[in-house]
């Protein structure tokens, strides 16, 4: 029996599937206790994209850029970090065992694109999906049926899922959000005037002025800086911090008095291994704002492009 909680959350559709198929309601339960939001599973899959582009060594942002031979071993790398975080058993024959399951694991970045190889039939297959273009993602569980299958052609006898069966897969996440690849999800304009920079300290520093009020992950500072020391770069003493600041331009970070500043300025509040840059202005006598911070004495609201450059002020101190 499924708890009260999930049982509650799950639709007739999904519930006549668990009860035909206790092993597939035995790693479903297991699996939406481990990440009742997804937001694991949303975590490694951004990871692993970013391993993949390796952007401190190579400036890579865009899946298309990668080589043929790295988006094969896509799959295996998803496979990987997914046991890394999720501490899965070894399968007696599949990948994991879960929960008592043999469970193979299938990675497509095209929707319905799962290689189903000869030996998973019968087993049940975790299906994953996560397109960076369209900042989605998706798991879910299936039972494989021969007859569930299109029929192949390849050499090593792999089969694709029919579209008309697509809805025998029990989705533990459907269609969530992937954490935005910021650098490919830019202007193209903005973009090319960052990289235009031969200085890895300048292009931080452009890409904090373009990027505003928009999450930036420590990823994406670490593809546009190149460099061993990007964080260096970001903080003040020299980084971007001190750079912008003349711009009145402040970069918070994941500090919990930095993510209560955002959230009082009413911009994007910066999760772990993130960033969030914004233009101030003070307050003038007798204006009211509903989204204000209190900083170096004074009460600060976010600029407008029409509002003059004034000196930023100091970030509370790095408490978390």
């Amino acid at each position: 029996m499924l708890p009260l909680d999930i049982s509650a959350a799950i639709n007739i559709h999904t519930q006549a599937l668990l009860t035909e198929d206790p092993e597939l309601a035995a790693v479903y339960q297991h699996l939406v206790l481990l990440d009742s939001t997804g937001q694991r599973f949303s975590s490694v899959l951004r990871d692993t994209i970013d391993q993949l582009l390796n952007g401190e060594a190579t400036g890579r942002y865009d899946w298309k850029t990668l080589f043929k031979t790295e988006k094969t071993h896509a799959g295996t790398i998803v496979e990987i970090n997914l046991q890394r975080e999720f501490k899965f058993a070894d399968g007696a024959h599949m990948d994991y065992q879960i929960s008592g399951v043999d469970v193979d694991c299938k990675y497509s970045q095209q929707f319905g694109g799962w290689m189903i190889p000869p030996e998973a039939m019968g087993h049940l297959c975790l299906l994953v999906w996560a397109d960076d273009y369209k900042s989605k993602w998706s798991a879910g569980l299936l039972r494989i049926k021969r007859e569930w299958l299109n029929q192949g052609n390849n050499r090593d006898l792999k089969l694709t899922v029919k579209a008309e069966h697509r809805n025998k897969i029990l989705w533990i996440s459907n269609q969530q959000d992937l954490p935005e690849n910021t650098l490919l999800h830019m202007s193209a304009i903005d973009r090319e005037e960052i990289f235009s920079y031969p200085s890895g300290q300048a292009r931080l520093n452009e890409l904090f002025r373009r990027v505003q009020n928009r999450r930036i992950s420590r990823n994406v500072v670490r593809t546009v800086a190149q460099q061993k020391d990007y964080m260096k770069r970001v903080r003040g003493n020299g980084g971007a911090r001190s750079a912008l600041r003349n711009e009145g331009i402040i970069i918070m970070g994941d500090y919990e008095s930095h993510k209560e500043v955002a959230h009082s300025l009413g911009v994007p509040v910066p999760q772990e291994g993130e960033f969030v840059s914004t233009r101030l202005r003070k307050l003038a006598d007798g204006e009211e704002s509903m989204n204000s911070a209190f900083l170096s004495g004074e009460r600060w609201v976010c600029a407008s492009a029409d509002d003059p450059w004034e000196s930023a002020p100091s970030l509370p101190s790095h408490t978390r």
